[in-house]
């Protein structure tokens, strides 16, 4: 027999699917209308139906800056997963008066906008900046080194930004293993490593397969890192993207862009929710 909702739970959902709607699939469905149109030279845009802007993207210029972004995204995503899962595990086994201290100081970052962590970083990797400060103290190095407006800086940037995307869900798959295992591994005889590679990380896989999607995704995006930190010199989707509509007023190359973009973006989450599912159907075996 089924229940009526409650009027809360009708208003609620309502309210909910209204936003959806009018802030969600509205200016998406313009996005994609908009990409099957053409600039006009007076009118802003001709309703002519083509797929030219979509042939234009294939242009070896414009595919360029898809694999560079692609490129900053993957080395990002590695990036992160290396600094994360060690902190992660680190995490996930400690002792619990002192987890919730180390999960603060994960989540801090996100009280502060994005942007302005970024210009902070600013006052550590420039050439008079606190790293080369300390360095110079240290005596690693003899002079600044040139960081600022470089891929590595960008790199630094979009590590830091999204390292705490790839910590929490690694440390939510660590933190349900079950660390007997590991003492029935050590007792058969399994070394340490043998423990991490065939217990660890098997089972944390979800938790590495939705880091990596989280970080991944956005890093195509994120073009005020590239900017303020790269000084522009190498356009990603995003910027790219945002150039289109805001500097050169091609909003149907632009739509078109966007559309890709968000196809990638669909495909990335379809690869997460198959290998989720197929890591499931393994451990229900």
């Amino acid at each position: 027999m089924n229940k009526k909702l409650p009027l809360f739970a009708k208003i609620s959902i309502g309210l909910l699917s209204f936003w959806l709607l009018l802030f969600a699939f509205l200016p998406n469905l313009l996005v994609l209308v908009s990409s099957f149109l053409t600039k006009g030279e007076t009118e802003f845009l001709i309703y002519d139906g083509t797929l030219s802007n979509y042939a234009k993207i294939a242009d070896p210029l414009y595919l360029s800056i898809f694999l560079s972004s692609f490129k900053i995204a993957i080395i990002t995503t590695i990036s992160t997963l290396i600094l994360a899962y060690p902190f992660a595990f680190i995490l996930a086994t400690t002792a619990k008066k002192y987890r919730s201290i180390l999960l603060l100081l994960v989540i801090i970052p996100f009280w502060t906008s994005s942007l302005v962590r970024t210009y902070a970083l600013i006052a550590i990797l420039k050439t008079k900046g606190l790293l080369n400060a300390l360095l110079l103290y240290l005596g690693f190095i003899d002079t600044p080194l040139e960081i600022m407006y470089t891929q590595t800086a960008v790199y630094i940037g979009m590590t830091y930004t999204l390292l705490p995307f790839m910590i929490l869900p690694i440390y939510a798959s660590i933190e349900k293993i079950d660390m007997r295992l590991l003492e029935a591994a050590k007792d058969l005889g399994a070394s340490t490593i043998a423990q991490f590679t065939k217990i660890i990380i098997p089972l944390s896989l979800p938790g590495i397969i939705a880091g990596v999607t989280l970080v991944f995704l956005p890093s195509l995006g994120m073009f005020f890192i590239a900017d303020i930190l790269g000084g522009a010199k190498d356009l990603i989707v995003g910027s790219f993207i945002r150039n289109q509509f805001l500097t050169f007023r091609d909003w149907p190359f632009g739509s078109s862009a966007a559309v890709v973009l968000t196809l990638i973006m669909f495909f990335m989450i379809y690869l997460y929710a198959s290998a989720s599912t197929k890591i499931g159907q393994k451990d229900s075996l």
